[in-house]
């Protein structure tokens, strides 16, 4: 049927499947926005934070530095946060690995799948891509998320959840 991974069930598929690669453009996209709406705001807020406690010249000198910083992390982290994403449909359960600075591994058993949903923004729409929420019966939210995929594939990945699943919902 599969291999064995590292993680002791058998896997349904030989490799971690990735996200649809049109999703750094998206990750990017999403990045440059956040930059623009938040980060640099935020800037010329501790600019003149501490122009009131030091010269106009520091002040600026400080918030122009903090957006710079802020800039190199936004066009740098989307990539790193793209490779990291990948999922992995097993025997008895989906495994989901994402993560920069901390990697986070989320198995979510299908005997536990609620219900599952994809999502589409604007964004996504634009690009043709939609996202996975699946919940569990105990979860407040959406226990796993998968970002990024081409529409018809978080569709199949949606179908193929709730079939694993057995459909049933506890009641």
């Amino acid at each position: 049927m599969g291999t064995s991974d590292s993680h002791g069930s058998r896997a349904l598929s030989e490799e971690w499947q990735r996200l649809d690669p049109s999703a750094r453009w998206l990750f990017h996209l999403q990045a440059a926005l956040r930059w623009m709406l938040f980060q640099v705001p935020l800037s010329i807020g501790l600019a003149i934070m501490v122009t009131t406690f030091s010269t106009l010249v520091i002040g600026a000198v400080v918030g122009s530095l903090f957006a710079f910083i802020q800039l190199i992390l936004a066009l740098w982290m989307p990539s790193l946060s793209f490779d990291r994403w990948r999922y992995l449909l097993r025997e008895d359960d989906i495994l989901i690995e994402r993560g920069v600075l901390l990697r986070r591994l989320t198995s979510i058993p299908y005997s536990r799948v609620q219900h599952v949903d994809t999502h589409q923004g604007i964004l996504e729409q634009s690009f043709g891509l939609a996202r996975v929420h699946v919940f569990t019966a105990a979860g407040v939210g959406a226990d796993g998320t998968i970002p990024g995929l081409d529409l018809e594939d978080a569709e199949a990945l949606r179908d193929a959840l709730v079939e694993r699943g057995g459909g049933d919902d506890g009641l």
